[in-house]
């Protein structure tokens, strides 16, 4: 149990120094998402085509657990033909699943979705679906997925 505590908190360390890494003429957001998991959101954006994206959730699956993710995302804003700001992203990142001692995981996502950005209004929404890959305590495939939205700070 003492490598889980280790691992976790390199994780949440290496998550909230790369979002206060951000320049300030970046914008951060923060909201909510529902699905598998479902909670809290952040994003701060990198450049104008990169992101980092991190979810701190609970996850309602066979057990109750707490699941902390972060991606690293490329936005792709040419795949539409039109005049709103709709990007298909993909990116890939790691994630912690915290249950009973025995149920903790670890594991690599690989993200892909769809973001809409309100052109007058410092809001979001997102659809996204993500394979994961755990590899402690056993290697498994397993899925994420949800939609949510969420508040840009200028």
């Amino acid at each position: 149990m003492k490598l889980y505590r280790i691992l976790i908190l390199t994780f949440i360390l290496t998550i909230f120094s790369s979002t206060n890494s951000l320049s300030q003429d970046h914008r951060f957001g923060a909201g909510i998402m529902i699905g598998e998991p479902t909670g809290i959101n952040l994003k701060g954006w990198l450049t104008k085509k990169t992101a980092i994206d991190v979810g701190l959730a609970w996850s309602f699956v066979k057990e109750t657990s707490f699941h902390i993710h972060s991606d690293y995302l490329i936005h792709s804003f040419d795949v539409f033909e039109t005049k709103e700001n709709i990007s298909l992203y993909y990116g890939i990142g790691g994630r912690i699943k915290i249950g009973d001692h025995d149920k903790s995981r670890l594991g690599f996502r690989m993200v892909g979705g769809i973001n809409y950005i309100f052109r007058e209004a410092p809001f979001d929404l997102f659809l996204e679906v993500a394979p994961i890959l755990d590899l402690v305590p056993k290697t498994e495939l397993t899925m994420n997925a949800g939609f949510g939205a969420r508040y840009f700070f200028r």
